[in-house]
Order: C-alpha cells, then structure tokens, then sequence
C-alpha cells in the first residue's frame, strides 16, 4: 500500500458505533452502511490513483504529465515491440480491501482491444487525446 499511510483515520469500520440497535427502517444503520461504503470506495481509489504514475483522461498527475501506452500511439505502430504490462498503464486496475485492516491490494488486467461482434460494431484503435 503506497498512497495512504498505515495510519490513515480511513480504515472502514473501525470508529463507527450505532447508538439504534432496532432492526426495523433503521436509517442509522443504512446510513452507517454507505459511510463504510463510501470510506471502502476512497481509499482504494486513492491508492489506485497513487499507484498509477501517468496523466489520462479524468485521471491527470502534474507529477506525470504524459500517458504511458503499450505502444506510441503518436507513430506508425509497424515495427513497434509492445511494452509489456507492468510498464505501461493501458490497463484496468483492480482493486481489494480488508474490511478489518484496511490494507488495499491492487492487481492489473488488460484493456479489451475487440468488440463482440466486428459486424455489427467495429473496433476502434487508441489514439492519444489532444485538446
């Protein structure tokens, strides 16, 4: 875990208590519920967003202005040897957490290059995004 301290007050659960023990429309429960959602969905946004060390779309870093393709999307791709994943970031990041620890793990999958059906919706090829 590299984005948030070990002592990071986000670790769900662990400072909530719920003062209505009724089980019937118990709105502090609910309410409890998505503040534990919410806190689970933060941090392992934030340490995804802290692990990825590139700028792209939604997702921009002054630290790391540009994206990291597996390929240089700005040249020819004839003749270019694909990056393999652990160095570029074309890539979904999957994450999971320890509802008890806190502690987030991530782990990668590749983008799906392909439609389902070619007929009925070509594939579009990445290109770099310039505004």
């Amino acid at each position: 875990s590299s984005g948030i301290n070990a002592e990071c007050p986000l670790r769900p659960g662990e400072h909530l208590k719920l003062s209505d023990k009724g089980m019937i429309w118990n709105t502090d429960l609910i309410e409890t519920m998505e503040l534990q959602n919410i806190a689970l969905n933060a941090v392992q946004t934030i340490e995804s967003a802290c692990a990825r060390k590139e700028s792209r779309g939604a997702h921009a870093r002054e630290d790391y202005p540009d994206r990291v393709d597996e390929f240089d999307y700005k040249i020819p791709l004839e003749g270019q040897v694909e990056k393999p994943m652990s160095e570029h970031w074309r890539k979904h990041t999957l994450s999971f957490q320890n509802a008890k620890t806190g502690e987030c793990t991530l782990e990668y999958r590749p983008v799906i290059d392909v439609t389902l059906d070619e007929e009925e919706c070509k594939t579009v090829p990445p290109v770099i995004r310039a505004y």
